[in-house]
């Protein structure tokens, strides 16, 4: 009998996971997806803590989220619990870190490596969670063949070349705003599919290319708007 309840939790397993892998992403709500993330850190620090099952009512506890939201949210992706008794916290996090494809490598590069572009490359989180920057570039002739950490500072002219070699996909942005969308055009031309864009502007990208804009300006703006009736 425990042979069999083995048997149909591997055969749930699968269907999971073949569900997941044909999720039509256009069906999952932007918003959803930009929740899975802090799911899958919040599953990472409860395996920490020596934690194997959690409700959505506790999850939702830690998240400050309804219980039939994060329910929701995860039956875009299949089911992952078992009313009465939870989700199985690393069965969990592996099948989200799936979804997400961060059960995979990724690599980056760095375009503008003043003080901002000096401070992504040292970040020490990117590493650990499957990020790796492996080629910087700048405009500035001056920075050419200077070292950053293990990374030699490139020449604009080597993008192309450099991006084929180090089968890199993503392109983190730190330039001045003025630069920025002429610095993503080329990345864009040379094979880049996903831009993380640093500088304060609002770059106009093809549909096929996942832009995500970090504007801390922003974030305090939208902190305000909140913020201003309580002084």
């Amino acid at each position: 009998m425990a042979a069999l309840f083995l048997l149909v939790g591997r055969l749930t397993n699968i269907q999971t996971m073949l569900r997941n892998r044909h999720t039509n992403h256009t069906e999952v709500p932007e918003v959803v997806v930009l929740r899975l993330p802090i799911y899958v850190r919040v599953l990472n620090q409860l395996i920490d803590q020596g934690t194997d099952v959690i409700s959505s009512h506790q999850l939702g506890e830690l998240l400050q989220m309804t219980p039939a939201q994060i329910r929701k949210d995860l039956s875009y992706f299949g089911r992952f619990g078992k009313q009465g008794r939870g989700y199985n916290i690393e069965f969990l996090m592996e099948e989200l870190r799936q979804i997400l494809g961060i059960d995979q490598a990724w690599k980056a590069c760095l375009v503008g490596v003043g003080r901002l572009g000096r401070a992504i490359i040292n970040y020490p989180g990117f590493s650990p969670e499957g990020f790796e920057i492996v080629a910087a570039f700048d405009s500035d002739p001056a920075q050419s063949g200077t070292m950053l950490g293990n990374i030699t500072v490139q020449e604009m002219s080597e993008v192309p070349d450099t991006i084929k070699e180090r089968d890199i996909s993503i392109g983190v942005v730190a330039v001045p705003s003025v630069e920025a969308q002429g610095v993503i055009n080329i990345l864009i031309e040379h094979g880049i599919k996903g831009i993380l864009n640093y500088a304060p502007v609002a770059p106009q990208v093809p549909s096929h290319i996942i832009m995500r804009n970090i504007d801390p300006v922003l974030s305090l703006q939208s902190m305000t708007f909140y913020m201003k009736d309580l002084l």
